[in-house]
């Protein structure tokens, strides 16, 4: 990108081809008496050649430093981004209720892996981490903005786990705060899913959602599971793989309240696509802050024009007293 920052003296350009005109083209009425019409001839085309060579060096040298004048400039257009990230904790069950089949064609902790896999591929300026729980709760993945190492974590998440089967829901807050802490973002959330209800663990929910409130973490639960009964996979030690149906477990009181102390939201998601809407409407609701700045640079280009110019002005001087000198 080129532009001129001194643009107005290039009008002074115009006055060149108006010298040429009057030099050159504008006819002359003149009479001359002679002898030798050869002599004359061959004396006329060699004052032409040099009177012609001398101006165009002289106006080339006149053109190039008003070009230098004018200032050129060669623009360089730099762009900076700024981003205030969120430290987001992913908090997923991996009890074994969720092998229940009610998500077909997956069961609930397949189509919840999956859409919180989803939501980490939305967040591309975030620091997100994983924590999953059961009986026990422990931190898959600390905070991190490399979301391909954090998607090969995610993928390795699987039931059981933890090892001790239930549903520590307030031990998986409180460790999901703790990793939280050490985060630097502007705002910091977890994005909590179960399918339960807390049985197992030393810390009440709703303690842990207080711990939350105190350090400005807001908490989004997801309920899953659908309404009643739930179809469910066991290994029968004779018969091999089984299926029964299982009551419906999911504290959907305690999970709306540790949303609302925190002012969160809690969803209730009944199938595959109401969990990936779930991941979804909270990746609108929490909005990582992003400022484009622009910068425009400019490098002088002036220096060359008047450099060539001088050049054709020593040039133009040079040989008009020297091999094109005008002989009365």
């Amino acid at each position: 990108m080129i532009r001129f920052a001194s643009w107005y003296f290039l009008l002074f350009l115009l006055v060149i081809p108006v010298l040429a005109y009057l030099k050159f083209l504008k006819k002359k009425d003149f009479s001359i008496s002679y002898s030798n019409i050869k002599l004359i001839e061959n004396t006329f085309e060699e004052r032409t050649v040099r009177d012609k060579t001398i101006f165009i060096l002289r106006m080339l040298a006149i053109a190039f430093l008003i070009v230098g004048f004018s200032r050129p400039q060669k623009g360089l257009i730099t762009k900076e981004q700024t981003t205030r990230g969120i430290d987001i904790m992913l908090c997923l069950d991996t009890s074994t209720s969720m092998r229940a089949l009610d998500f077909k064609p997956k069961n609930r902790f397949d189509s919840a892996k999956e859409a919180a896999m989803e939501f980490v591929k939305l967040r591309k300026n975030d620091n997100i981490g994983v924590v999953v729980f059961s009986g026990l709760a422990f931190t898959q993945c600390p905070l991190t903005t490399d979301h391909e190492a954090l998607l090969q974590f995610l993928d390795k998440t699987e039931i059981g786990m933890t090892q001790l089967d239930g549903t520590a829901i307030g031990t998986a807050i409180m460790t999901s705060i703790a990793r939280l802490k050490e985060g630097h973002g502007k705002s910091k959330i977890i994005v909590l899913l179960t399918d339960g209800r807390n049985n197992m663990g030393e810390i009440d929910p709703i303690t842990a959602a207080k711990a939350a409130q105190s350090l400005d973490i807001k908490i989004y639960t997801i309920g899953a599971g659908a309404p009643g009964k739930a179809l469910y996979p066991v290994e029968h030690p004779i018969f091999g793989l089984q299926y029964v149906y299982l009551p419906e477990e999911l504290d959907e009181t305690t999970l709306r309240q540790i949303a609302q102390i925190t002012e969160g939201r809690y969803f209730r998601v009944k199938n595959r696509s109401e969990m990936l809407e779930a991941y979804k409407e909270i990746d609108k609701l929490e909005k990582t802050e992003i400022k484009k700045y622009e910068f425009r640079e400019y490098n002088e280009l002036f220096r060359y024009f008047v450099f060539f110019g001088l050049i054709l002005y020593t040039l133009e001087f040079f040989l008009s007293r020297t091999l094109l000198k005008r002989i009365p």
